[in-house]
């Protein structure tokens, strides 16, 4: 398991066994601790009937604790991709396209490339098990392509909107100088932690990371198990709240946009850049983590995030005149 959304969607998909009572994911741990009635089926056989089921998020069960494969050799395709990656940002930074390094003026290019690297992700696979759940329920009924559209439509609209709000909010009051190296500060840890984490390397990491509180995460997840015309749409809008630590990054971007179109053109493109993933997973139940090569994409993406990350911090000691420039773009 990776983050929040990976003990989300486990305890989700196992509490809808009849015979279970509770379930317990342990993020840190990578263990479940569940209670219900199991008769006299051995633990080979629940451990069969469990992975049946979370096969098709990405995980499997066993009886015997493993340790996590770190495959350092991976990091030779992932950092020379990697690198590439950084210095075509910094090209289209020197353009003016996209700006990742001040939090005070995020462009809506950067929050767009910001959601395509959250998109694809392991933090989205709670996104994703949300949008196969939904299509599973309706597509028992012959009713496939309306709740689709519902649902991009209305995550697109609720993103724009609550952005919106946050917007507002930074702009009743005007942030300090220490006030700003503060929030640019704790999005730069925030998104080290997050680039860390996707290594896959340093599991201690997993314990620092941020997320929504659980009972909110829960209460989002649950809309996608009603039946209802509008679920697509409010299923749409719960996943402004789910745990993903880039969403949430964001969020604190948009504290600092000044104003409501600000704030929600910023978060709008955001959910623009996981668009096209999302609709992949919401038409064709695509995932990228089930690919071979998903070890590789997800260092790559991490070595990304944490260079985010280094531009974000040494800009802001630079600003307090504590250091240097380092980075002169």
């Amino acid at each position: 398991m990776h983050c929040g959304a990976c003990v989300l969607l486990t305890e989700s998909v196992i509490s809808e066994l009849p015979y279970v009572k509770s379930v317990k994911s342990d993020l840190h741990d990578h263990s479940l601790e569940i209670t219900g009635d199991f008769s006299d089926s051995t633990d080979q056989e629940i451990v069969f009937e469990l992975t049946a089921l979370l096969k098709p998020h990405g995980y499997a069960v066993l009886v015997e604790r493993i340790s996590p494969r770190k495959n350092w050799s991976e990091f030779k395709t992932a950092v020379p991709i990697a690198a590439v990656f950084v210095a075509l940002f910094v090209a289209l930074q020197k353009m003016g396209i996209v700006n990742l390094v001040d939090a005070s003026d995020v462009t809506y290019g950067t929050a767009f490339m910001v959601g395509i690297v959250a998109s694809l992700s392991t933090c989205m696979a709670v996104v994703g098990g949300l949008v196969l759940s939904m299509s599973a329920t309706f597509a028992k009924e012959g009713d496939r392509i309306r709740p689709q559209l519902m649902f991009h439509g209305g995550r697109l609209v609720s993103f724009f909107i609550l952005g919106g709000i946050i917007g507002s909010i930074s702009s009743a009051f005007t942030l300090s100088v220490s006030a700003t190296f503060v929030l640019s500060f704790i999005i730069g840890i925030v998104m080290l932690i997050l680039g860390v984490n996707l290594l896959g390397t340093f599991h201690w990491a997993k314990k620092l990371e941020p997320s929504m509180p659980k009972f909110i995460a829960k209460h989002a997840h649950g809309v996608s198990k009603f039946n209802h015309t509008l679920t697509p749409l409010l299923v749409g809008i719960a996943t402004f709240f789910l745990p993903c630590g880039f969403t949430q990054s964001m969020q604190l971007y948009t504290l600092t946009a000044g104003g409501f179109l600000e704030g929600g053109f910023t978060m709008l493109a955001f959910a623009l850049g996981t668009l096209p993933v999302l609709a992949l997973v919401s038409f064709s139940s695509f995932g990228i983590k089930n690919n071979s090569r998903s070890g590789i994409f997800f260092k790559t993406a991490g070595l990304v995030v944490i260079a985010f990350a280094l531009f974000n911090l040494a800009n802001s000691l630079a600003v307090m005149g504590w250091i240097p420039p380092i980075f002169d773009f």
